[in-house]
């Protein structure tokens, strides 16, 4: 299985892949439609390995060192490298007052009850 996933990484060359077929091996039940991988699957093998000790290891960089036989800047450099070719969500804070209004806007709430709400 990983020397097919590592062909497959030297395929695509990091670009974007999508699945279209999945099969449950055990019960042979297969799954059409358009998905993406996740964010680990898109990293090289190499970096696979890497990220998966550095978590084998609970984030100890002082066990990468001995691990990987590289020093402390190489592995923070290694991990900031990885670690930029993730998207993360941006959470954005709302206001009480816009969540009312949100809901008003939604038609989850009445005008009454936006008014009451926002006048306390």
């Amino acid at each position: 299985m990983t020397t097919e996933w590592n062909e497959l990484t030297k395929v695509t060359q990091g670009k974007p892949i999508t699945v279209e077929r999945i099969r449950l091996v055990d019960s042979g039940i297969a799954i059409e439609g358009s998905f993406a991988l996740p964010i680990l699957a898109s990293l090289s093998a190499e970096d696979q390995v890497f990220v998966m000790a550095f978590v084998r290891c609970h984030g100890s960089i002082k066990e990468m060192e001995e691990m990987f036989g590289i020093s402390y800047p190489t592995v923070k450099n290694r991990l900031n490298r990885i670690a930029g070719q993730f998207q993360f969500i941006e959470i954005v804070k709302v206001s009480p007052e816009e969540e009312v209004m949100d809901e008003l806007g939604r038609g989850e709430i009445s005008a009454e009850e936006a008014i009451r709400r926002l006048s306390t």
